[in-house]
């Protein structure tokens, strides 16, 4: 039986200390990859989200923002070939490695990591690095909330694409290519009793086999449907809360209904309402154990007048305790 979220005691401050923000600091680093997924524009995500004044407005929450500005995109030496498993590999190695020891540095001297993207591929570094700062005070239990529409469990083995970001929850749980798998100089990143994936209605074969030999609580749209958001986001701050470290929350902007996200390159129809999404992450701000976040895949060239980074912002600052009173 889960635990009921409401009784869970946080050992960390809380992110939902909204009248002045608790002082606490929150450290943005863009990261504009789009060589984990198959269509172009999702690198321009960290600038939309910035053009929709996502620092100005974390600020009046009370909050002291840093921006550390983005990770370095480097040139492909090449064109990844038709059916290659893991395309731009090296690429996003590079940056996924940068990302960990930047998301460690902000640790380090502020309170709040927050990514933003760029394809779902980048939550490799953001994660690693984040599990590499409290591995390194032999703390190894860090929970995780995944909102998404896709599973993100495909390894090389059983990729239908090649695309890197259909793969990071599964390499943080320590399968794929040691490339990924290693980042941060350990494997695996994350335990599966800690996690939780929130959202899913688009789940390719290989993942639901590994879904199923981990015992990863997967909460589908389905069981959205049925048992409501408020017991569902429950249940996952549940489990997340757990782990000793607290949680990380990443947020792919997939998993809202494209009538209210359109600005994504992998949307799929009867995904979360704007209200169900908002709620996920009122409740998350609540229970105070959320240590750090990304927000990814918000493909500009598919978006109408920045409508999806717009919402993108709207549920961080939710994320960080923004209430309606």
């Amino acid at each position: 039986m889960v635990a009921d979220s409401s009784q869970l005691i946080s050992a960390h401050p809380k992110v939902s200390e909204t009248s002045a923000g608790g002082g606490r600091c929150v450290g943005i680093i863009g990261v504009p990859l789009d060589f984990g997924a198959e269509k172009a524009g999702v690198g321009l995500g960290p600038a939309a989200i910035r053009i929709a004044r996502l620092g100005e407005r974390i600020e009046t929450l009370g909050y002291r923002v840093t921006d550390t500005g983005d990770v370095h995109i480097g040139i492909p030496l090449a064109k990844p070939a038709h059916g290659e498993p893991l395309r731009y590999l090296p690429e996003v190695k590079a940056v996924c490695e940068e990302l960990a020891r930047r998301v460690e540095d902000v640790m380090e001297r502020c309170d709040v990591p927050l990514v933003i993207g760029g394809d779902h591929s980048i939550s490799i570094g953001s994660i690693s690095g984040v599990a590499s700062y409290f591995h390194k005070q032999g703390q190894n239990q860090l929970g995780l909330i995944w909102v998404d529409a896709h599973a993100d469990m495909n390894t090389p083995e059983t990729t239908p694409s090649g695309n890197i970001h259909g793969m990071p929850l599964a390499t943080l749980l320590g399968y794929g290519t040691p490339e990924l798998t290693n980042i941060a100089g350990f494997s695996p990143k994350l335990e599966p009793q800690f996690c939780v994936h929130l959202g899913a209605r688009d789940i390719d074969a290989g993942e639901r086999k590994l879904i199923k030999q981990l015992g990863l609580r997967f909460i589908t749209m389905r069981e959205i449907d049925e048992r409501g958001m408020n017991a569902c986001i429950d249940e996952a701050v549940a489990i997340a809360s757990r782990a000793a470290a607290g949680f990380h929350l990443t947020l792919d902007i997939d998993s809202l209904d494209p009538t209210d996200a359109p600005g994504s390159g992998t949307v799929v129809r009867g995904g979360l309402t704007y209200r169900e999404a908002h709620l996920a992450m009122e409740k998350i701000a609540e229970i105070g154990n959320m240590r750090s976040l990304d927000i990814v895949e918000i493909n500009t060239t598919l978006d109408i007048n920045n409508k999806t980074a717009e919402l993108g912002v709207e549920l961080v600052l939710s994320a960080l305790g923004k209430t309606i009173i």
